[in-house]
């Protein structure tokens, strides 16, 4: 487990950007090349929920650097259950992570997902760099696609495992944007596509949360039978607002996340 939170999120970005190259256009474009001027709001990952790699073991490493469990998530049509975690210092970035519920899927895809799962070594899940460690099995990409037309969710594990499925700017700490639109018009004019399910912006004001994000950027993997190309992560905008205490909420909207969750779906 690592010792020190921010060495966590260098190594968790520095993976992300391997396969999430757009990544550096959009701080590029959000004015400014210094990372620290781009504030993380949150990341998220994805797990299944078999006790060897289910949420609460991803939260482990989180909880080891100084995270508390602070909300929960129930996503009825995905089959996914979520929690969010924060940290002591409120300037760390929030985590996300959910886990499929796979005894509510398919017999065929409960034995994909069984399979790869026993593939993981016990040890590999305690080490300091399981939520950055990737796949621990090969799957074809025709089991892929028999994912994918079940899960996208479970389809995305296959292919990518272990690591961030996003990051997200706060717009809040943004020096040359103040609103949401602001910073979605300046992503299209620059030719990025956006997750348009559920409106390009998610939520309101009215529920303290807006959020936005761009499509999966694509990149080949490495199946068994052949190299193929397909969506990888993406970069989400979150704007919260103040609640009537004058404090900024920090939770999640669990419609707006439902939508959130289709920025890696094939396009």
């Amino acid at each position: 487990m690592h010792n020190n939170v921010d060495t966590l999120f260098e190594h968790l970005w520095d993976n992300y950007l391997e396969v999430t190259p757009s990544a550096v256009k959009v701080h590029e474009l959000l004015g400014s090349t210094q990372k620290d001027d781009v504030i993380n709001d949150h990341i998220a990952l994805r797990t299944f929920n078999i006790e060897k790699v289910g949420l609460e073991k991803l939260a482990s490493h989180f909880k080891a650097v100084g995270y508390t469990e602070c909300g929960e998530y129930h996503f009825e049509a995905k089959k996914l259950y979520a929690k969010h975690y924060e940290h002591q210092d409120p300037t760390k970035p929030k985590v996300f992570i959910s886990e499929l519920l796979v005894e509510k899927c398919s017999e065929e895809l409960q034995a994909i997902v069984k399979d790869m799962v026993e593939q993981i070594d016990e040890s590999a899940v305690t080490a300091e760099n399981f939520l950055y460690s990737g796949t621990h099995w090969r799957v074809s990409h025709e089991t892929y696609k028999k994912l994918l037309a079940e899960s996208e969710y479970a389809a995305w594990m296959s292919a990518w495992g272990y690591r961030a499925n996003h990051f997200t700017v706060s717009i809040n700490y943004l020096k040359n944007f103040t609103t949401i639109e602001a910073v979605n018009q300046a992503l299209k004019d620059n030719g990025f596509e956006l997750n348009t399910s559920g409106g390009e912006i998610k939520g309101s004001p009215e529920v303290l949360l807006e959020q936005s994000s761009t499509l999966a950027d694509h990149q080949n993997v490495q199946f068994n039978d052949g190299e193929f190309s397909i969506p990888s992560c993406f970069y989400e905008f979150a704007l919260r607002y103040a609640k009537p205490d004058g404090e900024i909420y920090t939770g999640f909207v669990a419609a707006s996340a439902d939508k959130i969750f289709e920025s890696t779906n094939a396009r």
